[in-house]
Parts: C-alpha cells; structure tokens; sequence
C-alpha cells in the first residue's frame, strides 16, 4: 500500500529525500538553467552565437541530470513535470510543488540575469531584452531598419504553436524514454542535453525556443512586448509535454519507467 505522497515506483525503490528537498532541488537546478543558458544569451549572445546558446542549454541540463536528478528528477520545467505527472511518476501533490519550486527559482534567476546586465553601462533594456521569447515583431528573425523599429517581421504565430508544441513534445519524450527501464540510464543526461541543445539550434531563430514556461517567465518583464505574448509560451509547450507523454506511453506500451521522481 502506498501513501498519497508516492508513486508506484517509490513504494518499490524508496529514497530518503523529502518532498521539501525535492522542491529545494527544482527551484536551485531551474535557477541554474536559467541563469546559465539565458546568461549566456544575453551576455555573451554577440560572441558565441546561436550555437554557443545551444550548448548553454543543453550543457546545463546535461550536468543538472547527474547532479539533482537523483533527488528530484530533474524536471526544471513545468512542461517535463506534466508528462511525468501524465504517466503516474509524480503525485499531483508534487507536481504541484515542483511547479511552484520551478517558477520560483526561473523569477530568481531573471532578476539576477537583470542585475548584471544593468551593470554595464551600455545595455539598453529596451533594445537589447534579456532574452524572452516572441513571435512576428519580437521574433528573432525579425528584420530592424538602420534607424530603429521593425520593417518586417519574423515567424507569425502559427509557427510559433507548432514549434513549441513539436520540440517541447520530443524533450519530455526524450526524458520519459531514456530513464525507460528498457534504456541505458547512465547516459540518459547525455540524450536529454543534447537534445535540449539540437531543439534550441531549431528554435531559436523561430521565438528564441520556450518549451519550458519557467523559461519564459522568468525573463518576460524585462522585455518590451514579450508580457503580451507570454502565454504562448505557457499554453503550447504544456500542450507540448502531454503530447510527449501520449507518444511515449503508446510507444512503450506502458506507463512505468525506471526512475521514480
């Protein structure tokens, strides 16, 4: 018999981590991605492109993986927290609290992104963001006159749909079957970073690539016109994530992998 706070597979492997530390160690490991790969956009955007962007990411959810995936399952995004709670390996208790954990730390890391950006004398917060998330006028792709605003603008909206809800999709797919019992787990950190890293060298000319709300959220305030089409990037990567979800289970057959979370 299990208690409400466990899953099936904890009653099985049980761990000596509480649902406190579970939420401590979401909160600090989606402060780090953010902080890390959205960092690296915004200071350092200019010199390493959008690969080196990509990498940021990618790199970073590959050592979370090793470091806090042992306590919580290093979801740092709403979207992989659904699709686990989609196929029973987290409570609705927890994953409640891994959201909250999750928002928490990427507003954190936000305000500290602003802090050092504002430190350097020439960064303009109205010209230069701080990395958030956008469509049409606000997408990357975007094309700015010599003088200032924008004279043609980047991918539309549906773009934007179906690339947030196709790439969040493959990711928590990823996560879901490379901690599969059937998988290699010790390299599961290695096939979920780099494919982090492959969907933002997709994305990013797209809408700077969401597929994690916690992700956008944190930097949507500090961006001209990025609040108003914040909930895009809220929506469609959930959307995403149980999509993931449903392909894995009808893949696989099943609904248990091999790590509790």
């Amino acid at each position: 018999m299990t208690s409400e706070h466990e899953t099936a597979q904890e009653a099985a492997g049980p761990n000596d981590f509480s649902d406190i530390r579970k939420c401590v160690a979401e909160a600090i490991g989606t402060f780090v991605l953010v902080f890390s790969a959205v960092g690296t956009a915004v200071f350092a955007g200019a010199k390493v492109g959008n690969l080196g962007v990509a990498l940021a990411f990618g790199l970073t959810l590959l050592f979370l993986v090793y470091t806090i995936g042992p306590i919580s399952g290093c979801h740092v995004n709403p979207a992989v927290t659904l699709g686990q709670l989609i196929v029973g390996h987290v409570t609705p208790v927890r994953a409640v609290g891994y959201w909250i954990a999750q928002v928490a730390g990427g507003l954190i890391a936000g305000v500290t992104i602003f802090a050092v950006a504002s430190s350097l004398p020439s960064y303009d917060r109205a010209a230069d963001g701080l990395g958030a998330n956008g469509w049409g006028p606000h997408s990357p792709s975007a094309i700015e006159g010599p003088l200032g605003g924008v004279i043609e603008n980047g991918y539309g909206i549906g773009a934007t749909m179906i690339i947030e809800i196709l790439l969040t999709g493959l990711l928590v797919f990823v996560v879901l079957a490379s901690t599969d019992q059937i998988s290699d787990v010790l390299n599961a950190g290695l096939a979920i970073g780099f494919s982090l890293a492959v969907i933002h060298l997709i994305a990013i000319p797209i809408d700077n690539t969401s597929v994690n709300p916690a992700r956008s959220l944190a930097v949507a305030f500090y961006q001209d016109g990025a609040l108003a089409q914040l909930w895009l990037f809220i929506v469609f990567p959930l959307i995403g994530g149980a999509l993931g979800a449903l392909v894995y289970t009808l893949l696989f057959g099943r609904n248990q992998g091999l790590r509790a979370s």
